[in-house]
């Protein structure tokens, strides 16, 4: 089976793919499998599988006291990508993050992986720590995604997180990163953002993923502006249908985006999660469409809890 990168990189009408969450931990797998089944229809290129850091949290033991607890809220991402390519034979592209995991932690998963054959990974720094005013992560650890990319790279090198010399896997890794169209929270402005881009990619990310945007001009400028900075990967735009009044103001906050002016106004009429779910097709379904007949090499959507939208958006598009 190709890599991800080498097909993003080949000659293909506008290609599918989403991206799924592993259930929280305790609960079934069938769920989520059974989520994203309408999707199996449209044939995805690829299945990403989102990986999430260590969460704190305090247990009462007694007399007022706490004490803490420290755990994966949603563990499974590299079972899940097996599951995904052995059960529907879809490339699965786990998610591997800096979050608080040292270099020998994200060693395991790079070899767990290289076991069962998946070579596509996204290496992302991930969120900062809930509540947190600024990104940390453990001792031996990356502070940046850049960082992990240079493991990956070592990785495939036989070079491993100790130092010492090994075999190189015979089927090396390929990965790609996140850009940010609006530019990331803690970029200085757009120009510093895009260096630190140029730096992921020259460290050998063969293509770009983008954070959701709603508005495609955005999108375009951001290519354009990459391909000025020398950055010539495969650029691949990330949009999401809009599924509840609830994200008018959530996803802003959260993924530090703007809405279009023409957007907003039409939010400002739903008066219901219907109404924004039917809006949050209309809009998406025009985004991907643009964005199709511009010939972008694969529109990627964050399905997560939107599953029964981006059918339908896809149903219209593919």
């Amino acid at each position: 089976m190709e890599s991800v990168a080498s097909f993003l990189a080949s000659e293909h009408p506008t290609a599918f793919s989403f991206e799924i969450l592993p259930p929280l931990r305790g609960n079934s797998v069938e769920k989520t499998l059974d989520g994203m089944r309408p999707l199996l229809e449209f044939k995805p290129a690829y299945v990403n599988i989102t990986t999430h850091r260590t969460e704190v949290s305090y247990i009462h033991v007694g007399g007022g006291s706490y004490k803490a607890s420290t755990a994966q809220k949603r563990p499974g991402t590299v079972a899940i990508a097996a599951v995904l390519r052995e059960r529907f034979g879809v490339r699965p592209v786990p998610h591997i993050i800096c979050g608080d995991y040292s270099r020998r932690e994200i060693e395991d998963q790079l070899i767990d992986l290289s076991y069962l054959g998946i070579t596509d990974i996204l290496a992302l720094r991930g969120d900062r720590e809930r509540n947190a005013s600024s990104f940390a992560t453990c001792q031996d650890g990356h502070l940046h995604a850049a960082s992990l990319a240079d493991q990956v790279v070592d990785f495939n090198n036989g070079r491993m997180a100790d130092g010492t010399s090994v075999m190189s896997p015979e089927r090396p890794f390929t990965f790609g990163v996140a850009g940010y169209p609006e530019k990331h929270e803690e970029a200085m402005n757009l120009h510093t953002d895009l260096l630190h881009l140029k730096e992921k990619v020259d460290r050998g990310a063969a293509y770009i993923v983008t954070q959701m945007f709603f508005d495609n001009s955005k999108f375009f400028d951001f290519v354009s502006r990459c391909r000025t900075a020398g950055i010539t990967v495969p650029i691949i735009p990330g949009i999401k249908p809009l599924t509840s009044l609830r994200q008018m103001s959530l996803l802003p906050r959260i993924f530090h985006i703007d809405f279009p002016t023409g957007l907003s106004e039409e939010l400002l009429h739903c008066t219901s999660d219907e109404d924004v779910r039917a809006l949050g097709i209309e809009w998406a379904t025009a985004q991907a469409r643009e964005l199709k007949e511009a010939g972008v090499p694969s529109i990627h959507f964050y399905a997560m809890h939107a599953a029964q939208s981006v059918a339908e958006v896809a149903r219209r598009i593919y």
